[in-house]
């Protein structure tokens, strides 16, 4: 099992600073940071959350960096539907229901779908049924020929902005399911795997600008629509659960994708 000086170093790698930088960043010596990870001194857990913070570890990895210096996890992970998260699961349904007419969903880290609203219904028809079986992916039913893959007309940018936005996903921080799903969906062929040695984005939360200025184009019953998205997080989470949640939501990007999705009977 890693030692939390080990994990210490190689978030600190990770994000490419020095023992000066994020001594510095903590406003502690650099020599404190260089006995936590040689293991010469046990940090409090203050100090590990310290530390965590200046390196942007998410709450997830935060716990594993607690267990390893002896300490308690601190950050509890519960279904949206718990009882506990109650508001915060209000809050996504009510996200959802005022964007209606217009698409939305809410994900998880992984892009598997926790909640949709109505306008996501009738996307769902045409798609085979074993891609609806829980948990339903994101990215396999955009992707999927059996999903969305025929309908969209720009599929080829489509894979580009998930490529992006799962590349920066596993700069910010590992994870083997993830880095599973790029590999069956968006690596084969690509001239660029993720790079665990990257460099992260600096603000992770924020779209590229070929997520905002590409459309996605899909072709329904003869015409087609033109869709862009922006994505909501949850601000200062202390769950890991909410922490992970997103919620995209989409917009007409010219006035006869209005006019279907605000037609009659919508």
């Amino acid at each position: 099992m890693p030692t939390i000086g080990d994990l210490l170093r190689q978030w600190r790698h990770r994000r490419r600073l020095s023992q000066l930088d994020l001594a510095l960043a903590a406003d502690v010596s650099a020599r404190h940071v260089s006995l936590i990870e040689t293991g010469k001194t046990n940090p409090s857990a203050a100090m590990v959350l310290r530390l965590a913070d200046r390196l942007a570890v998410p709450l997830r990895e935060r716990n594993r960096l607690l267990l390893a210096a002896g300490f308690a996890p601190r950050y509890p992970e519960r279904p949206l539907d718990d009882e506990a998260l109650a508001a915060a699961g209000a809050a996504v349904a009510r996200v959802l229901r005022a964007h209606e007419p217009y698409p939305a969903l809410a994900f998880d880290r992984r892009w598997n779908i926790l909640r949709t609203n109505r306008a996501v219904e009738p996307f769902l028809a045409g798609v085979d049924p074993a891609l609806l079986r829980p948990p339903v992916n994101l990215v396999r039913l955009g992707l999927d020929p059996r999903g969305f893959a025929p309908l969209v007309v720009n599929l080829d940018d489509v894979r580009t902005v998930f490529r992006a936005r799962i590349r920066r996903q596993l700069a910010l921080a590992p994870d083997p399911e993830l880095t599973a799903l790029y590999d069956e969906l968006l690596a084969p062929g690509a001239a660029d795997p993720p790079d665990p040695d990257a460099d992260p984005d600096p603000d992770p939360g924020r779209a590229v600008a070929s997520d905002v200025v590409i459309p996605m184009i899909l072709r329904v019953a003869g015409r087609e629509l033109r869709l862009f998205s922006t994505i909501t997080t949850f601000g200062t989470p202390v769950d890991i659960t909410l922490a992970e949640v997103a919620i995209e939501s989409y917009y007409p990007a010219d006035a006869e994708t209005a006019a279907h999705f605000e037609g009659p009977g919508t």
